[in-house]
């Protein structure tokens, strides 16, 4: 087992957004559109760091955004989000951030295997500025070592909001 899904229609580059709250707002709608989930999910994610607090900024610049399986996930999915400028979402050393991974999984145990896929990934300390900078959704699923399709029918989804 590999990263979850990433099309490219479930990256956005360069966004401009006032709080956190927005951030994970945005790896929601990212994962909405990728049709990973539904509202819902979005909702519950921005829920649960109300809840329990920033301990999804799981390295500087870098925060993890997921919620529990329910309902609301319809297939397990992986979005980024990438900030035109950092924002803060309370953690004492990792913030700002300006790199919002959002996750979606169906089982407890895809959890576990996908956040050690990705731990893997960050193990290169370069990646998190390397996506930060990142110009298009290509080069940030080039980054994380997710190949293009081979259908060739996504389009590149750019700077928006």
């Amino acid at each position: 087992m590999s990263l979850p899904p990433l099309p490219l229609d479930a990256i956005d580059v360069g966004l401009h957004v006032p709080d956190w709250r927005a951030a994970v707002g945005a790896a929601g709608a990212a994962l909405e559109r990728s049709g990973s989930t539904t509202p819902g999910y979005t909702e519950r994610m921005v829920g649960v760091i109300e809840e329990f607090g920033a301990y999804v900024v799981i390295a500087p610049g870098l925060a993890l955004a997921h919620a529990r399986p329910g309902p609301d996930v319809l297939t397990e999915g992986l979005s980024v989000v990438t900030l035109a400028e950092p924002v803060a979402f309370g953690h004492p050393h990792n913030d700002p951030v300006n790199v919002v991974l959002g996750l979606a999984v169906t089982t407890g145990d895809e959890h576990v295997h996908f956040v050690a896929e990705l731990a893997n990934v960050f193990n290169d300390s370069s990646i998190i500025p390397a996506l930060a900078a990142a110009p298009d959704a290509a080069s940030v699923r080039s980054l994380l070592g997710i190949a293009a399709p081979s259908s060739g029918a996504e389009a590149t989804n750019g700077e928006s909001e």
